[in-house]
């Protein structure tokens, strides 16, 4: 509200100094120290060459016509930044839009019922979900979660590879297993799975099959295909509601191949002349229509890649109706994301239909040392241990707190602690005392036409910083960003906590008590926002 309200002024003042045209883009932005005002502006150095004037001298013309009322004072700063003191007032107006809006400040209806589709941690059914599964996870669900409050009708799906040579090797690794069960030695494939979680199916299978297959034919082969894939499929659906991820689909590979739509996804390539053969393979013919690099779609004995069967993945949901997709995958996959928008685009599908959203890897610290992890091997760290350890808000907010695209290193020694070095639980308590405070008010109401006591600066800026919600839940979910919520929410709380320690909230001063209370209940209204975004629990007690 309050950006806006400003870019509103600098507007008004842009036409009483009769400067052509409309107002140019410009940027406001909250200055970070209150001896240059409230909100900075680089409007005089963006419009000084359309003006036909010095920056320093448009900003004096700029500050001169800025109407009175909202702005208390404009000041000009370095080459021409325009620094703006807002009236008190301003602030408390903003305050009380939040009041207003309660739980519904900062959800928005920009994306006007737009239906969009986030695909995310898509783990290959061959074993349980590990820690990096849980970063993916988290990050997908709090950016639907984003996509949701900006009006967007958001589906969340999964997808299972559960078709080709993986699940093959998957198949006898857990035949292998499955004859040890049964007293005998049976090899694992050199590129198995070799983890424990493989022997405690096995024994499950044992019990129920007795001395079935004693050799992998087609017949092993179809049946521990199905045990497996059936069995860590709901490993992983009830690891991710441990979590506190529910997806609207699961979707099935196999369904792909049944239905025809890879064979006939295949055809459409070459009818546009997407593809052509080379060494018996069929490959995209990517670089001809600007992609990076040729890649093979079919191989030389008639297998389909990966590649192939994710465009035909994604062609499906383009006739499922979406009208647009995030895939939220890992960074290393970048050579095939490229390959899929070069055929999408070749296919004739809208631009801008399928968008990525990239993550670096996750690792585990414990007492200063990282803990290493291969999943092919069986030596991992399971994300329900970490889940079942930590519990699910503590882990949701490690795993989304720093930005995707960097390394993320999860500190265990520190998501253990119940202090409050412990961000999570830093950022609860602030709504528990928020709601303890209110509790020992016993009021169910305060007197909002008492908001002009609220006059000291430290709270006129959090009224600002509470302001910023709407913009920054733009940011977060437009930029794939979901990391500036976390954040966010914890400088929040730590101005919250820094504000309650200096101050009273409940005094002797009754007209001086009421404004506080009002500060406070929007305080918690969006750190309990914030909360329910990174789907974490608001307690009311800790």
């Amino acid at each position: 509200m309050l950006k806006a309200l400003l870019i509103e002024q600098l507007a008004a003042a842009w036409r009483v100094a009769d400067f052509p045209g409309a107002l140019p883009e410009v940027q406001v932005s909250a200055s970070d120290r209150p001896e240059f005002g409230d909100f900075t502006s680089n409007l005089a150095l963006v419009a000084a060459k359309e003006a036909g004037m010095a920056p320093r001298v448009l900003a004096e013309r700029i500050a001169t016509a800025v109407p009175s009322g909202v702005v208390s004072k404009t000041e000009i700063a370095g080459p021409g930044f325009l620094n703006l003191f807002l009236e008190p007032r301003a602030f408390h107006e903003a305050l009380r839009a939040i009041l207003l809006a309660g739980p519904r400040f900062g959800t928005v209806d920009d994306g006007h019922g737009v239906k969009l589709q986030i695909e995310f941690v898509s783990s290959n059914p061959t074993g349980p979900l590990t820690v990096g599964h849980g970063r993916q996870a988290v990050l997908g669900d709090v950016l639907a979660s984003l996509y949701s409050t900006l009006g967007y009708a958001v589906d969340r799906e999964y997808y299972f590879n559960d078709a080709g040579r993986q699940v093959d090797l998957l198949a006898e690794s857990l035949w292998a297993r499955f004859r040890e069960a049964s007293g005998e030695a049976a090899a694992i494939p050199e590129e198995g799975y070799r983890g424990e979680y493989l022997l405690d199916i096995a024994r499950d299978l044992q019990r129920e099959w007795g001395d079935a297959f004693p050799s992998f034919d087609d017949g092993a082969n179809a049946a521990f295909r199905a045990a497996a894939v059936d069995r860590i499929s709901g490993s992983i659906r009830a690891d991710l509601l441990a979590l506190g991820v529910a997806f609207d689909r699961w979707f099935s590979e196999t369904t792909l191949h049944e239905s025809g739509e890879v064979s006939q996804v295949l055809e459409a390539l070459r009818a546009r002349g997407g593809a052509y053969v080379k060494d018996g393979a069929t490959w995209l013919d990517a670089e001809r229509h600007g992609g990076s690099r040729d890649a093979v779609l079919l191989r030389s004995d008639g297998r389909p890649t990966y590649l192939l069967v994710d465009i035909a993945y994604h062609v499906n949901k383009h006739r499922r109706g979406f009208d647009r997709v995030i895939d939220v995958q890992g960074a290393d996959h970048h050579a095939e994301q490229h390959a899929v928008l070069t055929a999408l685009e070749i296919l004739g599908l809208p631009d801008g239909f399928l968008s990525y959203a990239l993550h670096q890897l996750v690792s585990l610290k414990t007492s200063g040392e990282a803990l290493r992890m291969s999943t092919r091997e069986g030596r991992f760290v399971t994300l329900r241990s970490l889940v079942d350890e930590l519990g699910r808000d503590v882990v949701r907010y490690f795993m989304v707190a720093r930005k995707p695209t960097n390394h993320l290193e999860f500190d265990l020694d520190l998501a253990r602690s119940e202090s409050l070095d412990n961000p999570a639980t830093y950022i609860q308590y602030a709504h528990t005392r928020i709601a303890s405070i209110l509790r020992n008010a016993n009021t169910a109401s305060f007197d909002e036409a008492r908001l002009e006591r609220l006059d000291l600066p430290e709270e006129l800026s959090l009224i600002r910083l509470l302001d910023e919600l709407p913009e920054l839940l733009r940011e977060a979910a437009l930029s794939f960003a979901p990391h500036l919520l976390a954040e966010y929410a914890l400088q929040l709380s730590r101005r919250f906590h820094a504000y309650y320690t200096e101050h009273r909230v409940l005094g002797d001063d009754e007209e001086l008590t009421q404004a506080r209370l009002a500060l406070v209940s929007a305080v918690q209204i969006v750190i309990r926002k914030c909360l329910q975004l990174l789907g974490m629990d608001a307690p009311e007690t800790m």
